[in-house]
């Protein structure tokens, strides 16, 4: 995984961590915006994501933040 998207994950799961809670649940989508402006990255995250790991479509962001890690 490129360090550009390790930091992204980590720096969107903090945010929703702290806005939510411990127990909020995210997707790889929740790591981009609504346009598809890095179609590589957004590639990279979905293939570690359902590929790689085979995660359901929700996870919890404390347990991505710590894959990640």
């Amino acid at each position: 995984m490129k360090d550009k998207l390790r930091a992204k994950i980590i720096e969107v799961c903090d945010k929703k961590i702290v806005a939510k809670g411990p127990s909020v649940g995210l997707s790889f989508y929740a790591f981009f915006a609504n346009k598809n402006n890095d179609p590589a990255l957004l590639m990279e995250a979905a293939t570690w994501w359902i590929e790689t790991h085979q995660l359901d479509h929700f996870e919890k962001a404390i347990k991505i933040k710590g894959m990640v890690q």
